[in-house]
């Protein structure tokens, strides 16, 4: 049965497959860097150019191999690894970087067909994810350290020998940047319906709105910003125009999104996930700590930083003031003056 919704991909997979062993139930994970920065491309057709992006003194180098950029939709197979990865985790089993995925489990689970031509997808997606490099720099004091990384480190691939070469498992490594990330469980859940969004803004507006809005009413940007952040290519006249369909269309998952003048405002759903609301509840911080913050990060706003903190914990701290203050600290030494 293929359930049918308005301005999304028919729903391929509704009923559980028995003989997927828990992948049904996988939470989706994304991490929160890549969520923040527009490292894929938005383009369906192969990007070779290199692209910079840079904000308050660090920047960004993406480098795709000669066969394009890792695309948006490449990312999926990224998604399912950190899935399966903090399934384990959660469950307290033993994990590693290298990731054996099921090729039609994964095609199944990101709401994929599973005819010749998505298996050879995805082997194209693996080499544009193994081939596109990332240079970025980071700040600490008065030096700077810069640093080279693949979102994965090497693939491989088992098929049926024969006339139909049929697909039948990959192998990846991940890179210790994306696998520190997972351990540090500096990953947010997903909508399941984020597979089911049809063009890749479309899924780009949803990642930043989940970084930023989470289960906070809503979140405002300055639609240049978002521009920014978002990775997209078009002129700012025509952004702002599909920023309209898609609040028109008003089907993105967990949240909706309106566009006055120059300003966009995501407001929730309230369906984000209760495991972020619920268990996560960090106190009220005693006020005394907000100047010592304003010490370890100067220049910077501290209620932001703090937002970006609750955010991130993934569980509420024993001391939350000192907590909060080592988090400023990172930040500061991360990122230096505003």
């Amino acid at each position: 049965m293929v359930t049918e919704t308005p301005n999304l991909s028919p729903e391929r997979y509704p009923e559980k497959d028995l003989f997927i062993c828990d992948v049904g139930d996988a939470v989706l994970k994304d991490f929160m860097q890549e969520m923040e920065h527009p490292f894929y491309s938005l383009s369906k057709k192969p990007d070779t150019s290199v692209r910079r992006y840079e904000h308050n003194g660090l920047w960004i180098e993406i480098t795709p191999s000669v066969k394009g950029l890792a695309t948006i939709y490449d990312k999926d197979i990224l998604i399912y690894a950190i899935s399966q990865i903090m399934s384990e985790l959660n469950a307290g089993n033993k994990v590693g970087k290298r990731v054996r995925i099921n090729s039609r489990d994964f095609l199944r689970f990101t709401n994929r067909g599973t005819g010749g031509k998505d298996y050879t997808a995805l082997i194209q997606s693996l080499e544009r994810l193994r081939g596109t490099m990332i240079t970025t720099n980071i700040r600490t004091g008065d030096e700077e350290q810069i640093d080279t990384f693949g979102l994965i480190e090497s693939s491989s691939v088992r098929r049926k020998f024969g006339l139909d070469g049929r697909l039948l498992w990959v192998e990846l490594t991940l890179s210790d940047w994306v696998f520190n990330a997972i351990q540090k469980h500096e990953v947010l859940t997903l909508h399941r319906d984020y597979f089911r969004l049809k063009k890749p803004l479309e899924r780009r507006i949803y990642e930043l709105a989940r970084k930023h809005c989470g289960a906070q009413k809503e979140w405002r940007c300055n639609d240049e910003l978002l521009l920014k952040k978002s990775g997209s290519r078009s002129p700012l006249k025509q952004f702002r125009y599909l920023l309209r369909d898609i609040a028109e269309q008003d089907h993105l998952p967990d949240y909706s999104l309106s566009v006055d003048d120059e300003m966009v405002t995501f407001r929730s759903r309230g369906t984000v996930p209760s495991e972020f609301i619920e268990t996560i509840s960090i106190p009220t911080l005693d006020p005394e700590i907000y100047e010592m913050a304003r010490q370890v990060a100067p220049g910077w706003d501290i209620r932001m930083i703090e937002r970006e903190w609750r955010d991130w914990a993934t569980e509420a701290p024993k001391n939350p003031e000192m907590a909060f203050l080592g988090f400023c600290r990172k930040w500061f030494e991360k990122r230096g003056k505003p």
